[in-house]
């Protein structure tokens, strides 16, 4: 049975720091640039909901079904962003990555690859997980592609799922990775992130 525990995980220029309250100004700043909240298909915080949001991830690792980070990339030295473990089924060896995010300046470069890399890493070769999922908004068609881009496969789509912040009600598109994939999904993500080297 797995037991995931707060941990930094480094590499690729990228370091994911266990969450704590002393990330609140770096990640509002990271949410301010390009205003992400104002993206209704995401869960980005608005500035003044930072503190709630850090909260919320908080007692979601208290209560065992979550593990969340800061994301940092190193090169800038400053916040960029926020990724986490949800929906964590012990029993079954499985988590999910998602409530991610990150600032528009650092989208379409190597830190959204990186971090997947090093929790998937994670998750297949130091928790042991059978399977690693990820899920999105019906309407967030550039996370679905980046979904793909991964080598996740579809796994399908769950009707009126989940409440938006809006009150509207979201179709969620569910993807996994499972331990046997895990290597050519490791070999094509250390791929993508030389390619970004190289550029």
């Amino acid at each position: 049975m797995i037991r995931p525990q707060p941990v930094v995980l480094e590499a690729h220029g990228v370091r994911l720091e266990p969450l704590t309250s002393s990330h609140h100004e770096g990640l509002a700043a990271a949410a301010a640039d390009g205003k992400l909240w104002e993206l209704w298909f995401t869960t980005v915080p608005e500035p003044a909901e930072t503190a709630k949001y850090i909260d919320t991830a908080l007692q979601g690792q208290k209560d065992g079904q979550m593990l969340p980070w800061a994301v940092i990339d190193l090169e800038r030295r400053k916040v960029v962003g926020s990724t986490r473990y949800h929906d964590i089924v012990a029993a079954a060896d499985r988590v999910e990555i998602g409530y991610t995010w990150y600032a528009k300046s650092v989208q379409r470069s190597h830190v959204n690859t990186a971090c997947k890399l090093l929790l998937f890493s994670h998750g297949f070769q130091t928790l042991k997980c059978g399977a690693v999922g990820l899920r999105t908004d019906n309407f967030n068609f550039a996370s679905q592609r980046a979904i793909e881009a991964l080598g996740a496969k579809k796994d399908g789509v769950i009707r009126h799922h989940w409440p938006r912040r809006d009150g509207t009600v979201r179709d969620t598109v569910m993807y996994s990775v499972l331990a046997a994939e895990w290597p050519d999904v490791k070999r094509h993500l250390e791929m993508r992130l030389r390619r970004h080297e190289a550029d």
